[in-house]
């Protein structure tokens, strides 16, 4: 009698299932995400998942399943988190769904399942793809308030681009306790190329990721599932030839013992998965080959249709594969093959005529009735079945469709995909314009504008290119000029040079005062205010805001008030740039456009900072970050407003904070530039504390140690700070001072309390550190510094602090600073005025000063400056530092004999510590009566054998 061919004893994998289970109680506590569980084909992930699924059912939790499909693909968008929604609404009801988000956030579901709706129409698109993420987000963790919430995604090995976008988001960024996620994926399908190896990476980076192999079963595990399955306990032999044959991989355990005691052991895997379908009766195999074209799941209705089968003669020739384990009832009247490699092994088995006949059956059949697939997927079920079918007209019309469709849903990497089949079969079908209605370069607009939603700037470049390539500017001025801003925006993401040629080209072909003019006006404006040509700015803001009035167009009044409150911030104006920022934000919120509100948001924390209203920076990013969370705009502005928010961390010493925002803000892929200023930020920190390692690598990919030139003024500016902090740090003076006139022979200044008064007071620091070396060069950059200070406004207590930093009234800058809250500018300017004070002879002002200072900097733990302070401290003495190294020697007499071992004499020494000859004169006879010994070279080893220096 035989057994079953799946054992009914769960075999092995206690500890991995013991895993998952700790995992879940880590989810519990908030420290574990997602758990990433690899292995081959036919290992038994979903065995094990399965397993644990119900574990954690019976505990209480709630487990939502979805699976990624091979069709998902080409197209198939979030296929895996829309099986999870819908078994979530057939649980609870859209109605408990919606409640469970926040208001209007349905409509964004309601792309992927119509029970939500109707989807939201905002017309902003490019935020739609990250809203949808958040409403994701929003939806676990609202689960989660109620109990322990299970996501389980199977095979993201065949994940669709948006499904694996989504996948790293939640990764990232579910914090809230009592969430886990766990995806299993075919470990041995990851070649080099593999889309799934990337997300891989940068999961393992990710905290609170899990990755987990399952391996192959052991010799006496696979004896266990062969008992279980065979009820009865085999012989010696059979197991060591089924586990030698096997591998220890349990579906080939299973399809080996479908033979039967005789154990027969077929020439390929293939044979052996294919043989428990060749034992079926054969109208049972010709309906399995119908439905392995369907893909792994395929609904009853249409599989009916497809077969040409009635319902009762389909469920008598499909009952065979179901007791045999070949395919399973899933839910929806639907029915799944046990394992995805048995559906490729007779997918493989059908011959190239029958492979096209069964797809194109699939195509005529959901054309006359989309109802036969679940609701959102008819489009791109269509494109896959016509593309099968080798059927080039349908396959072309239906890919346009499916594209459009997935624009809908944000899916825009599988909308690329389909607009790239499009423009490949453009040339076999002599009537394609008549088909779709639109030209062919259309469709490389198309592809170029799901190229830059997606994120793909390279391709999106390619599509621009071809699109001009085919276009007449004389005769669609328009059109080019739309595509020649879109290759603009392409060039600044990718931090290229030409923005403005291009934007100034695109101007020049659209009619002055038009939309299309006032959509060129926009961006070229922004462009030039950053490379500092403020007055062709403002000439084109002011024509611009006073089209726009006249027309209404509210959005594009917004966009060009930020523009212009750009110009007001770099000239110094910060009271008028932070009213028309308000300006903006209003206008925002009254056409609901998260767009502007964030951009607006983001701008005024920038202005509030340089303001010294540290505070109400840091309150206003803080609603500036959910309103990005909410508008989908986490990427753009989101990343924008948290280094700002940085900025401002950066300037009240919560270095930690500030690092952990930056972290976070790098960790949503920000575009280039914004990146670019992100690393700035953690390079200043690391300069402070020290970590010239990661200082190096910052730099390194800013490109500061290469030509790279850079356009904006903010760029250049900040850039050669930390230049001049690298070299400054590493005791390069000449290298600093070399750093500093190159960017004095910049034409272009701002009065930005970050910038150029930044930049000034570093300025001085340099010159004042070459200034022994190279006096002559220090003079013509103090001069030339002097000649821009001049140029510079000053508005606001943190301009006049950096004022007063740069013109060397240190303890004014020092009070300053500290009214500002700023401790390492408090402490720098002590330490200088400190050195000061010692200079002329105020050791106990010295003294009284680096007090205050050493504290300060031990709090940041800025080390460069922790040692420049306790190196003064030495030298003017006056302060104990409490690291006494040695009980033999006074503090003093030590910093003493540091300079004697170095062959000083006792007037170099006086002069070093500020102190007479005389008594450089008393300490070392101190130090040689102490040390026992009568000359300086004898203290000098005595000191080398004592290790009193060290």
């Amino acid at each position: 009698m035989r057994g079953r061919s799946v054992s009914p004893v769960f075999v092995g994998r206690e500890e991995e299932l013991t895993a998952l289970s700790e995992s879940l109680d880590d989810a519990r506590k908030g420290t574990l995400t997602a758990v990433l569980l690899g292995g081959e084909a036919g290992v038994g992930k979903t065995r094990l998942v399965q397993r644990f699924a119900e574990q954690c059912t019976a505990g209480g939790a709630h487990v939502l399943v979805g699976g990624c499909v091979e069709l998902s693909t080409e197209g198939l968008a979030y296929a895996p988190f829309t099986a999870a929604l819908r078994q979530l609404v057939r649980e609870q009801g859209p109605a408990a769904v919606t409640g469970l988000l926040p208001d209007g956030a349905e409509r964004d579901l309601a792309r992927l399942l119509p029970e939500f709706g109707e989807p939201n129409g905002d017309g902003e698109t490019d935020t739609g793809r990250a809203r949808l993420f958040e409403q994701f987000l929003t939806l676990l963790e609202r689960l989660a308030d109620h109990r322990p919430t299970v996501l389980v995604i199977e095979d993201i090995h065949w994940a669709d681009r948006s499904s694996r976008d989504l996948i790293a988001f939640l990764s990232r960024n579910l914090r809230t306790p009592q969430v886990l996620m766990v995806m299993t994926y075919r470990s041995d399908d990851l070649h080099r190329q593999h889309p799934l190896r990337p997300v891989l990476a940068e999961l393992g980076r990710v905290q609170g990721v899990l990755r987990l192999d399952l391996p192959r079963l052991s010799r006496d595990e696979v004896a266990q599932q062969m008992t279980a399955i065979l009820g009865r306990t085999p012989e010696y032999a059979k197991i060591e030839n089924v586990y030698e044959r096997s591998e220890g991989i349990p579906l080939f355990v299973e399809a080996m013992l479908e033979n039967g005691e005789g154990c027969t052991f077929p020439d390929s895997m293939q044979d052996l998965i294919l043989a428990s379908v060749e034992r079926l009766p054969e109208e049972t195999q010709r309906v399995l080959r119908v439905a392995a074209a369907g893909g792994n799941r395929v609904g009853h209705a249409l599989l009916a249709a497809v077969s040409g089968l009635t319902d009762v003669a389909l469920e008598t020739a499909l009952r065979p594969a179901i007791a045999g384990n070949v395919l399973q009832i899933a839910d929806n009247r639907a029915y799944v093959f046990r394992h995805s490699l048995i559906r490729e092994a007779v997918h493989d088995e059908l011959l190239p005529g029958e492979h096209q006949r069964l797809h194109a059956r699939y195509a005529e059949e959901i054309s006359k009735d989309r109802t036969l697939v679940p609701p959102g997927r008819a489009a791109v079920e269509l494109a896959h079945h016509w593309y099968g079918a080798r059927d080039d007209r349908w396959a072309l019309l239906s890919a346009w469709d499916a594209a459009h469709e997935s624009f809908k849903t944000f899916a825009y990497t599988e909308a690329l995909q389909l607009l790239e089949r499009v423009l490949m079969l453009w040339v076999r079908v002599p009537d394609a314009a008549e088909l779709t209605g639109v030209d062919h370069t259309a469709v490389l607009e198309r592809a170029s504008e799901a190229a830059n939603a997606g994120g793909d700037v390279d391709k999106g470049v390619k599509f621009v290119k071809a699109a001009l390539a085919e276009l007449d500017e004389t005769r669609e001025p328009a059109r080019v000029s739309q595509l020649i801003v879109r290759r603009a925006a392409f060039k600044n993401s990718k931090n290229q040079p030409g923005v403005i040629d291009d934007l100034r080209h695109a101007l020049r072909l659209v009619p002055e005062n038009t939309l299309d003019w006032a959509e060129v006006v926009t961006p070229l404006s922004r462009h030039l205010m950053l490379r500092g040509e403020l007055a062709e700015a403002d000439r084109l803001i002011s024509d611009g805001l006073r089209w726009v009035r006249e027309h209404g167009d509210r959005c594009l009044e917004g966009d060009l008030l930020m523009n212009q409150a750009l110009g007001h911030s770099l000239r110094g104006q910060l009271e008028s740039t932070n009213v028309i920022n308000e300006q903006a934000i209003a206008i925002g919120r009254e056409q609901r456009s998260g767009r502007v509100i964030s951009r607006a948001i983001g701008n005024l924390v920038d202005t509030l900072t340089d303001m010294g209203r540290a505070d109400e920076a840091l309150r206003r990013a803080d609603e500036g970050w959910r309103v990005a969370k909410k508008y989908g705009r986490l990427r753009g502005s989101g990343t924008f407003i948290l280094n700002n928010r940085a900025e401002a961390l950066e300037a009240l010493g919560r270095w930690d904070e500030a690092v952990e925002t930056v972290e976070t803000a790098l960790s949503h892929g920000p575009v280039l530039r914004t990146r670019y200023a992100l690393l700035r930020v953690r390079a200043d920190i690391a300069l402070a504390r020290g970590e010239m390692p990661l200082v190096k690598g910052i730099l390194s990919e800013i490109g500061l140690f290469t030509s790279r030139a850079e356009e904006f003024v903010q760029d250049i500016i900040s850039n050669a700070r930390l230049l001049m902090g690298w070299h400054l740090t590493r005791g390069e003076p000449a290298a600093a001072l070399a750093a500093a006139e190159q960017v004095l022979a910049q034409p272009k200044r701002s009065s930005k309390a970050m910038l150029s008064w930044r930049l000034l007071a570093v300025l001085r620091n340099v010159c004042d550190a070459a200034q022994e070396t190279e006096p002559e060069r220090s003079a013509a950059v103090r001069a030339h510094a002097a000649e821009v200070a001049a140029g510079l406004s000053v508005d606001g207590p943190v301009v006049e602090a950096y004022r007063l930093s740069y013109t060397g009234d240190f303890d004014a800058a020092a009070a300053a600073w500290e009214r500002l809250r700023r401790p390492h500018n408090q402490a720098k300017a002590l330490l200088r005025a400190a050195g000061m004070s010692a200079r002329s002879g105020d050791r106990e002002g010295a003294a009284a000063r680096l007090k205050v200072a050493l504290p300060l900097a031990e709090a940041l733990r800025a080390t460069p400056l922790i040692e420049e302070i306790e190196t003064l401290c030495r030298r003017v003495g006056g302060l104990d530092l409490a690291q006494e190294p040695s009980e033999l020697l006074t503090p003093r007499e030590l910093e003493v004999l540091r300079l004697v071992t170095q062959g000083r004499t006792n007037r170099d020494i006086a002069a070093e510590l500020f102190i007479s000859a005389k008594t450089v004169s008393v300490h070392v006879s101190n130090i040689l009566a102490k040390l026992g010994v009568t000359t300086r070279g004898e203290a000098a080893a005595a000191a080398h054998r004592l290790s009193l220096l060290t």
